[in-house]
C-alpha cells in the first residue's frame, strides 16, 4: 500500500511562497500519492451550521485527512499569528462528526516576509491543533525566512539550507509514517 499524503497551504494567493514550500515538502517526501488541500471555505458560523450543516467543502477536507497518512502545512504569518483562513478550517474541522487528525503525523512549516520566517505561526498552529490530537512532529524546524525571494520561476528552493532542513523533516515525517505502519501492522509501500 502506498503512502498518501496531504499537502495544506494556509494561503490563498496563487503565487504563495507558502504553497511553495508545501508543493516542495511533497515532493522531497519521496514516492506518495499527494493531495492539496482547498481550503477556500465559507466562514465559521455557528447560525450557518445550525441551519445548513457542515458545508460540502468542509466535508471533504475531513474525509481527505481522515483518507491521508501523513499530512504537511505550511502557514504563512499574518500580524504575529496563523493565518485566518487556516484557523478557519480548523474551526470547520472541529464540527464535523469524524477526528480525522486524531494520530495523523504531521509536518508544519512556514514562510514569510520577516526574518523569522513564521516562527509566531507555527506556535499559534501548535497549539491549535493539540486538541486534534495528531501526532506533531517536534523538528527539525522549517523556517523560510523573506519567502519570496527563495523560490525559483519553478517553485523550487534555491537555498541549500531550507532544502536540506526540509528534506530532513521529511525525512522524519516518512518514518513516522513506517513507525505506524508497524504499529497497526500495515506494510506501506514507500518505492510506489
Amino acid at each position: 500500500m502506498a503512502v498518501t499524503l496531504l499537502g495544506i497551504s494556509g494561503s490563498l494567493r496563487a503565487e504563495s511562497s507558502n504553497t511553495k514550500l508545501m508543493r516542495e515538502a511533497l515532493r522531497l517526501f519521496g514516492a506518495a500519492e499527494t493531495a492539496e488541500a482547498d481550503l477556500r471555505l465559507p466562514l465559521y458560523d455557528g447560525d450557518l451550521e445550525a441551519e445548513e450543516g457542515i458545508p460540502a467543502p468542509a466535508r471533504r477536507l475531513a474525509d481527505q485527512i481522515a483518507a491521508a497518512d501523513a499530512l504537511v502545512i505550511s502557514g504563512p504569518e499574518y500580524n504575529k499569528g496563523v493565518s485566518g483562513v487556516l484557523k478557519n478550517a480548523l474551526d470547520w474541522i472541529s464540527r464535523t462528526d469524524v477526528f480525522p487528525w486524531q494520530g495523523k503525523p504531521v509536518a508544519i512549516m512556514s514562510a514569510a516576509s520577516g526574518r523569522a520566517g513564521g516562527e509566531r505561526t507555527q506556535m499559534m498552529l501548535r497549539a491549535s491543533l493539540v486538541a486534534f490530537r495528531p501526532r506533531l512532529l517536534q523538528g527539525p524546524e522549517v523556517l523560510v525566512a523573506q519567502g519570496r525571494e527563495q523560490f525559483d520561476a519553478e517553485g523550487r528552493l534555491i537555498n541549500d539550507r531550507y532544502e536540506k532542513t526540509l528534506t530532513a523533516l521529511m525525512a522524519a515525517l516518512r518514518e513516522e509514517v513506517r513507525r505506524q505502519g508497524l504499529a497497526a501492522g500495515t506494510a506501506i509501500d514507500h518505492s510506489a
